[in-house]
């Protein structure tokens, strides 16, 4: 992941993320990965209300989470018949 993180950022630039998050702490990270997530969330959402503007928010609601948890583990949360299309 550094590899990667590396070809587009400057090593200064780098350190200063890493010292900015040592600095945050557990909580101040684990604070951000949540609001990071329903950031995510919010906009596969986005996309499903607009790909679909005729669904309730039920369906729209399923269908994000599907798309984020995949169809296998889907299908064995909500049954064979739970899918959103």
């Amino acid at each position: 992941m550094r590899d990667r993180m590396r070809d587009d950022t400057t090593a200064e630039a780098l350190a200063v993320q890493f010292r900015i998050l040592r600095r945050m702490g557990p909580a101040g990270r684990a604070a951000m990965t949540f609001e990071l997530s329903d950031n995510l969330r919010e906009l596969v959402a986005a996309g499903v209300r607009h790909r679909h503007p005729l669904w309730d928010e039920r369906a729209v609601e399923r269908e994000v989470i599907r798309l984020m948890i995949g169809d296998e583990l889907f299908r064995r949360a909500y049954g064979k018949g739970s899918a959103s299309r």
